[in-house]
């Protein structure tokens, strides 16, 4: 990457994205119309592309907020946050209703991404799971939703994220694989690949909700933190998590040790995050590795 692609909000600079213009549905005359759309704007940072984040400032006296049609929750400074899945559509609709029953719309243009697509001239081999498997993965699956659920009143999505571990860039965010036109699964997160026993630290604030007391099939030894507002991070393959669930965490500090458990060819930590059930790519929050 070549940008930076951060949300850095506070004294720190921050590139505002063009969107199209705000259509305000009101009574009023030409003249009020007019006042009226300079008195509620939306404000952003961060970037309308897809994997990507965006911080927005809600119009003045706005009492609620819908992003696609979902209610999404606003700060006491009318900040809030919205994301774009790594598969989003061209376009997204964010609706502001105001304290006087007015509405504000603000359609928002999503840049799309070139994704790196390997295309693979064999079948894609058999991916059935055992009944053995399948008893696990059930429970497991109902721990991650369970912590992707909880709403700790964190402020880490305020601020600007780090780089939880420093390595070797060896998987990205959205590649995959195509078996003789059969689209795979692509990849969720990023992977760092680092020494066993490595140090990684949280990206931002947060609270843990949920460290795993023993390795999940797919994912080993599985670390999840949320950072408010619905954007959440995990953290998989740790050799050791050195964090306990509902513990409060604060940016820049040591919580786990990278390792290859559970699905791992070697050791590497993979990084996912999601905003809701959008996945996100968390380069874009960081900007490039130093």
């Amino acid at each position: 990457m070549t940008r930076r692609f951060g949300i850095v909000l506070g004294l720190l600079a921050v590139a505002t994205v063009a969107v199209p213009a705000t259509f305000v549905q009101a009574e009023t005359d030409d003249t009020e119309q007019s006042a009226f759309r300079e008195a509620v704007k939306f404000g952003f940072s961060g970037e309308a592309i897809q994997g990507g984040v965006m911080i927005g400032d809600a119009p003045a006296g706005t009492s609620s907020l819908t992003f696609e049609g979902a209610p999404i929750p606003i700060d006491a400074d009318g900040k809030f946050i919205i994301a774009f899945n790594r598969d989003a559509g061209q376009a997204a609709n964010l609706v502001a209703t105001l304290d006087n029953g007015q509405t504000v719309r603000q359609f928002i243009n999503i840049a799309p991404r070139n994704w790196q697509i390997e295309h693979v001239s064999i079948n894609r081999g058999a991916t059935t799971r055992s009944a053995a498997f399948l008893a696990l993965r059930g429970p497991e699956l109902a721990q991650i939703n369970a912590a992707r659920a909880v709403h700790s009143g964190s402020k880490g999505w305020r601020e600007s994220f780090i780089w939880p571990a420093k390595g070797r860039i060896s998987g990205q965010f959205g590649s995959q694989r195509i078996y003789n036109g059969d689209p795979g699964s692509y990849h969720s997160g990023v992977d760092i690949a680092a020494p066993t026993g490595t140090y990684y630290v949280a990206p931002a604030d947060g609270v843990v909700t949920l460290a795993a007391s023993s390795p999940f099939t797919l994912e080993g030894n599985l670390l999840m933190i949320d950072h408010g507002m619905g954007l959440n991070s995990a953290f998989l393959h740790s050799s050791e998590i050195l964090v306990k669930e509902g513990q409060q965490v604060k940016r820049g500090e040591p919580i786990g040790r990278i390792g290859s458990t559970g699905s791992a060819t070697g050791p590497h930590l993979h990084w996912s995050m999601k905003w809701n059930d959008a996945r996100i790519d968390p380069t874009l929050l960081t900007g490039p590795m130093d």
